[in-house]
């Protein structure tokens, strides 16, 4: 594990700060990472006392005020300046830290990286990305994942803003997955190219124009779990109801189990023979063993971890951003911004 200095927002997430704690301890006596834990400095020292840990990894700054997941983002980062995830955006910015990892309220990490980073020239918004289970691999490292992006940044995409969304996952593709030529498409109601929205219709245009990438055209929503694209690119209303829904669908398929395994001795005796294969659909589909997903477009790498997470999720959140940082994200989307003749734009 390549040595860096994390931020952990200790606060944010459903389960925070307790599994948050438990996941860094757990960090700290299995890599080279240097951990800061922000937040409420008194709890979350006292957490510490409850867990092995190695004290020369792990720092704790002191951010006395926190922001719900239920509030809103604009208006409790005015009222809490000095909330955890603010304090934690500003560390990342000034340096102290190399990447931030959060499980905090989505709409607030946005604005509090909004305001404490800078976005990266020619990129005018930022993009949250996540990860799906499919039925192919996608590169070297054969991960059984596509990146759909943008699940929840923003709510509308304009042309520009899906041009540089597919330019920025194309890059995280490359390096993460060590795929050299990840195959990028667009989410639309048909594969013609002039199926879709305004702004769908002119970002296929361009993106058929645009070297550098391995542009693919449109795709369903369908051909995201057959692994169709490496990398999804749409608006982030549309993307985060996708990614709600397909959370929705593994989740269910899991309890249909659960439920038939107890109801009837044939049915248990059907399910016992597809064990192995339940059990990879599980893991497949298991979220905390991705940790989180990156927010890219800033000049940082930042993380976001599920509002869910416990000490598991929060582990593998910290690693994908050591592994981030190591492989230079914001640059590596900074260069492939460059090389494209095209500018996010349309210039």
């Amino acid at each position: 594990m390549p040595n860096a200095t994390i931020a952990v927002d200790a606060m944010g997430g459903d389960f925070a700060p307790e599994e948050t704690v438990k996941g860094v301890a757990r960090l700290s006596l299995e890599t080279q990472l240097d951990l800061l834990l922000v937040g409420d400095e008194p709890r979350i020292s006292e957490l510490l006392t409850r867990v092995r840990h190695n004290p020369e990894r792990i720092g704790v700054w002191h951010a006395p005020e926190a922001i719900g997941m239920g509030e809103k983002p604009a208006e409790a980062l005015a009222g809490k300046p000095e909330a955890s995830i603010a304090v934690a955006a500003r560390l990342v910015a000034d340096g102290v830290a190399d990447a931030l990892v959060t499980a905090g309220n989505t709409g607030a990490v946005i604005l509090a990286c909004a305001d404490a980073l800078r976005l990266l020239p020619g990129v005018r918004r930022a993009a949250l990305a996540a990860v799906f289970p499919t039925a192919l691999r996608h590169g070297l490292k054969e991960d059984p994942f596509s990146l759909v992006l943008d699940v929840g940044a923003g709510l509308e995409a304009t042309a520009d803003d899906l041009v540089t969304y597919a330019v920025m996952g194309s890059a995280y593709a490359r390096v993460i997955s060590r795929n050299p030529r990840p195959r990028v498409a667009l989410l639309s109601n048909g594969t013609e190219a002039e199926k879709g929205t305004a702004a769908i219709v002119e970002a296929h245009r361009r993106l058929a124009e645009l070297q550098g990438i391995d542009f693919i055209g449109n795709i369903e929503g369908i051909d995201i779990p057959r692994g169709t694209a490496d990398v999804v690119v749409t608006g982030g209303f549309v993307g985060n109801v996708v990614l709600k829904m397909l959370e929705g669908v593994a989740e269910t398929v899991m309890e249909l189990a659960r439920f038939a395994y107890k109801e009837r001795l044939a049915w248990r005796m059907g399910l016992t023979m597809l064990g192995g294969g339940i059990r990879q659909l599980k893991k497949v589909t298991d979220w905390e063993q991705y940790g989180g997903a990156p927010i890219l477009g800033f000049d940082k790498v930042v993380i976001k971890a599920h509002g869910r997470s416990k000490e598991q999720a929060i582990f593998n959140a910290c690693k994908v951003a050591a592994k981030a940082v190591a492989a230079s994200i914001p640059a590596s989307i900074a260069g492939l911004m460059v090389e494209s003749p095209l500018r996010a734009s349309g210039e």
